[in-house]
């Protein structure tokens, strides 16, 4: 499977049209589609669904999809490599990935970067954000060159070090809600609640621990990954968000405030 193919792949899969991704390519469409017919038959499965008659349009098959993810992440990897081995000389020049889940303590990653751009003015940064599990999955695929983890995370596989901040748990909630005229939240004050979670908080215990219920038993109406998108659904009045303090900015005219956790909730960082 060549590299080349898989950019033809991607061109294709992008304009879901074999028309389009051959202008696109400087190619012929006899030529782009018999590239596309050697690779189906060289992994003995149909990558796409060929448009009727009437429609020139072309949608993946389900493993169309797999391989499209699995290609871009082979040619991240592909032309990440090839920047580091030209730049391989004295002088310090480069790209730096970097994942992270949203924390506070990215600003402390942001301002090493810019020392670090100071002094090496040809080194770029690039931030990739997810929650734990992205972050560990691109690590071990080699596309980022560090990763930025919260407690608590399975880290025993890897190089560690603690970052000298924590992150202060609490909820997210429109300045107008029964519970903002509180000055710190307590467990049982969210039992009843409506309340918007983090996917990945879900799935540990640090959070079920000190709400003191398992969250099958409390009112979960939306789950978030990044937390912008669930302050909109705070916004809209949907629910509580309990997410990590210092990640929005609910000051000035904000309609959305934040209140800590009583008993307070802090967890560390790792940078792996």
């Amino acid at each position: 499977m060549e590299l080349r193919v898989l950019r033809y792949f991607l061109a294709v899969a992008r304009d879901q049209s074999i028309s389009g991704a051959a202008e696109s390519l400087h190619l012929s469409q006899p030529t782009l589609s018999t590239q596309l017919k050697h690779l189906e038959e060289e992994l003995g499965k149909q990558l796409f669904f060929r448009g009727t008659k009437g429609s020139r349009r072309i949608t993946l098959t389900e493993e169309g999809m797999i391989l499209r993810k699995r290609a871009e992440e082979i040619l991240e990897l592909a032309e990440k490599t090839e920047r580091e081995i030209a730049l391989s000389s004295p002088t310090v020049a480069g790209d730096v990935y970097i994942g992270a889940g949203e924390t506070e303590g990215v600003r402390f990653l942001a301002e090493a970067a810019r020392r670090v751009h100071q002094e090496y003015p040809q080194v770029r940064f690039h931030i990739f954000s997810g929650d734990a599990r992205d972050v560990l999955d691109y690590l071990d695929k080699g596309l980022v060159d560090f990763g930025l983890l919260l407690h608590p995370a399975d880290l025993s596989k890897y190089e560690s070090f603690p970052l000298p901040v924590k992150d202060t748990w609490g909820v997210l909630m429109r300045r107008d809600a029964p519970l903002a005229s509180r000055k710190a939240i307590f467990p049982k004050d969210l039992w009843h609640e409506p309340l918007i979670v983090s996917r990945q908080a879900m799935k540990g215990e640090l959070l079920s621990a000190w709400l003191q219920r398992d969250f099958s038993a409390l009112n979960v109406v939306a789950t978030y990954n990044l937390l912008y998108n669930g302050s909109l659904l705070v916004k809209e009045g949907l629910g509580y968000a309990l997410c990590l303090d210092k990640i929005l900015n609910v000051t000035g005219d904000s309609a959305l405030c934040f209140r800590t956790f009583s008993p307070k909730l802090e967890v560390g960082m790792q940078l792996i």
